[in-house]
């Protein structure tokens, strides 16, 4: 199977470095990505997508990034659930970041 993505965007806002209890460095970010068509009005549209990063690549992002930054990054979709608060199940799909430019 095949699972690759290529991403080229610019952030959204500041990415905040978390460490998880078993002390591993994520950061949780979105891309915003243009369209390559312009709309009915001709102004371009963009896709927001939500991404995480781990590990050293994730140190190196909260290092290096600030909101408006061009980043290109490279990684795989994957898709999770849960059970919220309430009892409803929330279904999430993001990119899995292995590395950024």
């Amino acid at each position: 199977m095949i699972n690759n993505v290529v991403l080229v965007g610019r952030l959204t806002r500041d990415v905040e470095l978390r460490y998880t209890p078993g002390n591993v460095a994520v950061v949780t970010f979105t891309l915003a990505v243009n369209r390559n068509r312009k709309n009915q009005n001709g102004e371009r549209e963009a896709d927001f997508i939500n991404c995480v990063i781990w590990n050293q690549p994730a140190e190196n992002l909260a290092n290096w990034a600030k909101k408006g930054a061009l980043i290109g990054i490279t990684g795989r979709i994957q898709t999770r659930n849960y059970e919220n608060q309430q009892g409803q199940r929330v279904y999430v799909t993001e990119v899995v970041a292995d590395n950024f430019q």
